[in-house]
């Protein structure tokens, strides 16, 4: 069965001066090998650059996906006939709802360094996570993918 609605497909890269900060993870690392000589302060440098580069990648790994009539955003799973209306959350509004609006049950998929976001209602009475809240650089976006996917569903 293939499905009309395009894909929404986003992933929560890591911002670009957390490469920066990656290399000079190795440089520190090499820096503390330079007594023992060259090689290990050559073997500190790419080792300590590769470790930091690759906990940067790890954490900005988690993709949002809208496909097939269900919102997957990390490891979450969900079907759109289970999510009710979406909020566009700007960055204060989003602020407010990673603080002290936050709800302990909610699912959390969220990046400090993505400014705004989308807060999902769930509607599924079998679940009790009251909304999803997604980092997204797209909220616009996402929210019209998920609509998209749920009128594809009830056509």
């Amino acid at each position: 069965m293939q499905h009309s609605a395009t894909p929404y497909e986003e992933r929560l890269t890591a911002p670009r001066s957390w490469w920066l900060i990656s290399f000079l993870v190795g440089v520190s690392f090499a820096l503390i090998l330079l007594p023992f000589g060259t090689l290990p302060l050559l073997g500190g440098l790419v080792g300590g650059t590769a470790a930091a580069a690759v906990v940067a990648s790890a954490y900005g790994s988690p993709r949002i996906r809208v496909v097939g009539g269900f919102l997957i955003a990390g490891e979450a799973r969900i079907p759109v006939s289970a999510l009710g209306e979406s909020e566009v959350l700007d960055a204060e509004e989003a602020r407010a709802w990673r603080t002290y609006k936050a709800d302990t049950r909610a699912f959390l998929l969220l990046r400090a360094y993505i400014p705004g976001a989308l807060r999902v209602e769930v509607t599924d009475p079998e679940d009790p996570t009251p909304y999803l809240y997604l980092s997204t650089r797209e909220p616009e976006l996402l929210a019209a993918a998920i609509e998209a996917a749920r009128s594809e569903q009830t056509a």
